[in-house]
């Protein structure tokens, strides 16, 4: 099994499991993320992913053994039939979906981790666009997420040059959201999750196209798309328990409907 996955609750976690290759992609790897993300968005009961690594690593990208086999489904099908709808499953789910990189994140591994919602790194991990020191360049949506993400010119040295970059300077530049201990990263990635699970699960998944759509529209489009998706938040069994347990000053227990 290349991605152990685990119903905990409201959580599917899933981990990338070639560790000896530290979790780097091959065919069988790629779709059965994929599998397991369409899983994710077709059962509600399943109300936030985490998706991290077992071993050393979080992923080293794409086995270059597998990219280098003439018999092996070569560079084009890599990137239009394994990265890119990993990438597009994870933006359009209509749930969050959390990432604990507990390890180097490297090549696409690193652009998978900085295309989830919320990114949680272990203290010794690391990113790197390592494309360049191959003369290739950032797939999986690093065009596209890492120059949003950190801005433009520091985003294209580092897609250039290739540097590594530490939890904490991905912290210091906003590339991630918070830094575990390298112990209590599972826990507290796990923690995150498990709120999330529990919050209204249609209002944040509207949030989340929201976003997206954002990185594109002009603020009119922006702020008509915001009113078409507050009425479908309005229209949820949340946000009638949301309004009615702060009128009755207590805690929500919110369903994901």
């Amino acid at each position: 099994m290349n991605v152990l996955h685990q119903q905990i609750g409201g959580v599917l976690k899933l981990s990338l499991n070639r560790p000896d290759k530290f979790n780097s992609f091959n065919r069988a790897m790629a779709l059965e993320l994929q599998q397991q993300l369409d899983k994710a968005a077709n059962d509600e009961n399943i109300r936030c992913v985490l998706l991290t690594g077992e071993g050393k690593a979080f992923c080293a990208g794409q086995d270059l053994a597998e990219a280098t086999d003439p018999q092996g489904p070569g560079i084009k099908n890599i990137v239009v039939e394994h990265y890119n709808p990993i990438i597009l499953k994870i933006r359009n789910l209509e749930k969050p979906v959390v990432c604990a990189v507990n390890g180097v994140a490297a090549g696409a591994g690193a652009n998978i981790a900085l295309a989830c919602d919320v990114v949680v790194a272990a203290q010794s991990s690391s990113f790197i666009q390592a494309f360049s020191k191959i003369g290739l360049i950032p797939d999986s949506g690093g065009t596209f997420f890492l120059p949003r993400i950190i801005g433009f010119q520091k985003a294209l040295a580092l897609a250039l040059l290739g540097d590594k970059v530490t939890a904490a300077d991905a912290l210091q530049m906003g590339m991630i959201y918070k830094i575990a201990s390298d112990e209590n990263l599972q826990n507290e990635a796990m923690q995150l999750a498990e709120t999330l699970a529990n919050m209204p699960t249609k209002g944040l998944g509207l949030t989340k196209k929201l976003f997206n759509q954002g990185t594109f529209n002009s603020l009119e489009e922006q702020l008509k798309a915001e009113g078409v998706e507050q009425i479908k938040a309005a229209s949820t069994n949340d946000y009638k328990e949301g309004v009615q347990a702060f009128l009755e000053k207590r805690k929500p227990v919110f369903t994901g409907k």
